[in-house]
């Protein structure tokens, strides 16, 4: 079988001895119609003269869901693009992504710039793919237009986002989206450090992780997070945090959530991974804005998410050309950006495993939280009935040393490159059709997801 030529028919029943249900790993047969989980049942419940897809003992997830990807098409496509982002997704039992507004030329601040995303995205898309509107200086009028248009959610930089497409936002052009956001119930992702403690950077820039480090210190992102509080205590629009990084910031979203404000936070496998210590000089790959911080950091990380501070765990995929990634080794100047869309899965398991989390932790960190954020739960996030077929079956104890050569984003640049990380998936299931087995691929059946359309002027 050639490797992009591998079928896609339906089995009408799916079943494993480990499938993981909101209510715990447990022996199962999934009962499947119109590309629909019609029914969990027993393990033996199946019909005689059935086809069954019979995984055994590997385990059986719902496909992962991940709302903060940067695709970068059209305009930027040399950087990834849809095909390859969602070949990686489906390899890394990811079968459902939200574009980001910016990186893409149009950014997706109007209802223009979505459809030229939508334009360039069609027919090209091995996973489903919905869409993050932007906020930025002056577009709040357009903001109920890209609801309208289907848009899932909207994200704002409060620093330099890095493209001049995209501008970061301030205190008063947030003070004029946020009664608009308000009447059209989605969350506002935003990237939270605050430019008034950002550290000018040496004017030749540097090779030293920790002259980086020290310019992105915790009190920018905590600063910011408490500015978002006081907008949200004056108008109450839902925020996200997005790549939630310091303890610091951890405290002020527990203590808003206390408060019961509307305030959710993720974070990502490489802060959850690596820690500044074991980052060598020159070491560009790991490079990404808020920083990775100490291995004290990492942990109160981790105990954000088991207590429950942390709502989810998504990748902030932001590939770039080798050479702009590089930058020479000079962390000033190298492109801030974690590519390691197919590895995220594994990548939490390497070091999830060692904490006692189990699969049930993990997909509601990677699977259900993302999607009830956007507004999917109905559909993405779970193996239940009603909800779409998107399945994977993965090993949770195989091991393998990340080979850039295997990567399908376009760019093989990581930081996990080298490391040996646990579990593998064997295949991806997208609406019970087969996308994805041992490095094949089938023919692209991703839809372009949509809300429901809206009035603008009601929300």
């Amino acid at each position: 079988m050639e490797r992009d030529r591998l079928t896609a028919d339906t089995p009408p029943i799916f079943r494993s001895r480990r499938v993981v249900t909101p209510e715990g790993v447990r022996a199962a047969s999934l009962h499947i119609h119109d590309g629909m989980i019609r029914r969990v049942a027993a393990w033996d419940d199946v019909p005689r003269a059935v086809a069954v897809e019979d995984v055994g003992d590997l385990v059986l997830m719902p496909g992962l869901v991940d709302t903060h990807v940067h695709m970068n098409e059209p305009g930027r496509t040399e950087w990834e693009g849809f095909e390859t982002a969602t070949r990686a997704a489906a390899a890394g039992g990811v079968t459902t992504l939200l574009d980001m507004p910016l990186n893409s030329v149009p950014a997706t601040t109007s209802v223009s710039g979505l459809e030229a995303k939508r334009l360039a995205a069609r027919g090209k898309c091995a996973v489903d793919v919905g869409f993050i509107g932007g906020v930025v200086p002056g577009n709040a009028h357009e903001v109920a237009h890209l609801r309208a248009a289907g848009v899932l959610a909207f994200k704002c930089f409060l620093v330099d986002s890095g493209v001049d497409e995209f501008p970061g936002v301030h205190e008063e052009d947030l003070r004029e989206a946020f009664p608009v956001l308000a009447t059209l119930g989605v969350p506002l992702m935003v990237h939270a450090e605050h430019p008034a403690h950002i550290v000018t950077p040496p004017r030749d820039g540097s090779t030293s992780y920790a002259a980086y480090l020290a310019s992105r210190p915790p009190a920018a992102e905590r600063a910011a997070i408490e500015m978002l509080v006081r907008l949200v205590e004056w108008c109450r629009v839902p925020v996200h945090i997005v790549h939630l990084s310091s303890a610091e910031g951890i405290a002020v979203v527990r203590g808003a959530r206390a408060r019961g404000l509307p305030i959710t936070a993720e974070t990502c496998p490489h802060y959850l991974t690596f820690a500044a210590e074991e980052i060598p000089d020159g070491a560009t790959a790991y490079k990404c804005a808020p920083p990775i911080r100490s291995a004290v950091e990492r942990e109160a990380l981790w105990q954000g998410l088991l207590r429950g501070d942390i709502d989810m765990v998504v990748s902030d995929h932001s590939p770039a050309p080798p050479a702009l990634k590089d930058g020479g080794g000079d962390f000033f100047s190298a492109w801030g950006g974690i590519a390691s869309l197919q590895l995220g899965l594994s990548a939490m398991w390497t070091a999830a495993a060692t904490r006692g989390v189990g699969l049930v932790e993990l997909t509601s960190w990677m699977a259900a939280g993302p999607a009830t954020l956007v507004g999917l739960e109905r559909r993405k996030g779970h193996i239940a009935a009603g909800r779409d077929a998107d399945l994977v079956v993965w090993d949770p104890g195989a091991s393998a040393v990340v080979d850039p050569a295997q990567l399908q984003h376009r760019h093989p640049v990581t930081p996990y490159a080298g490391h040996r990380l646990r579990g593998a998936v064997r295949a991806t299931y997208l609406r019970g059709r087969l996308a994805y087995r041992d490095g094949g691929f089938t023919v692209p059946r991703g839809e372009l997801l949509a809300a429901p359309p809206t009035s603008p002027s009601h929300g």
